[in-house]
């Protein structure tokens, strides 16, 4: 089995291949991810992500990828889901950016397997800034929350691209089991001192819990 590159009490972040990783994993609640797509590439905005060295494909999320994922999850969320090969499905989460600029879409779907209504949340991409490490798809940390309200019920969530760590601070927050695939060891030190942070911050503000006095008996 991998070792881990990093953990808590509530989760483990790999640095490898989730292709690689996942065989190894126990089945998990929910898988949460946001795959990479298209950087690189030359869209009708230009060569968005050319910056951050392209070189990665719009088949990230191949059959076998998906395979796995279906396999190991009783859930998924998958950011970009509308480039992808997925079942119909009744449940989109939309992430609407009413400040995109205009050589950019001013949406995001994410495919699920949930049976219920679609959803949409409205926040700015600007709102966002003061959280981001040179991650060029770093979703907001209010929005993976609002992904992960989406399913009360699932206590360990997995995600094959962690990235910057976004997934793992928000299941941190909210006291939820994670586990997080990177296979960029830079993402993955980045990924690990956000956590850190976080988990400084959460432990700073988290009110200390006094047990009750005994009374003597004599």
């Amino acid at each position: 089995m991998i070792e881990p590159y990093f953990s808590t009490d509530l989760g483990k972040l790999y640095c490898g291949d989730c292709l690689s990783v996942m065989p190894e994993l126990e089945p998990v609640d929910l898988v949460l991810t946001d795959p990479p797509y298209g950087l690189g590439k030359r869209l009708c905005g230009g060569t968005w992500g050319s910056k951050y060295g392209g070189g990665l494909k719009w088949d990230t999320v191949n059959e076998q990828f998906l395979n796995m994922v279906f396999s190991i999850s009783a859930n998924q969320i998958i950011w970009g889901g509308n480039y992808y090969r997925l079942p119909p499905s009744r449940c989109w989460l939309v992430w609407h950016k009413p400040d995109a600029v205009k050589t950019m879409a001013n949406a995001e779907l994410a495919w699920t397997s949930y049976d219920k209504n679609s959803k949409t949340i409205i926040h700015s991409i600007a709102a966002t800034n003061k959280e981001r490490v040179n991650h060029p798809t770093q979703k907001p940390l209010m929005v993976i929350r609002w992904c992960l309200s989406q399913d009360q019920n699932a206590a360990n969530i997995l995600d094959p691209f962690m990235g910057s760590g976004t997934t793992a601070i928000a299941c941190e927050q909210l006291g939820r089991r994670w586990i997080g695939i990177e296979i960029s060891e830079k993402y993955c030190e980045i990924a690990k001192q956000r956590i850190i942070r976080e988990r400084q911050q959460l432990k700073l503000f988290k009110p200390e819990i006094k047990k009750p006095v005994q009374e003597s008996m004599f």
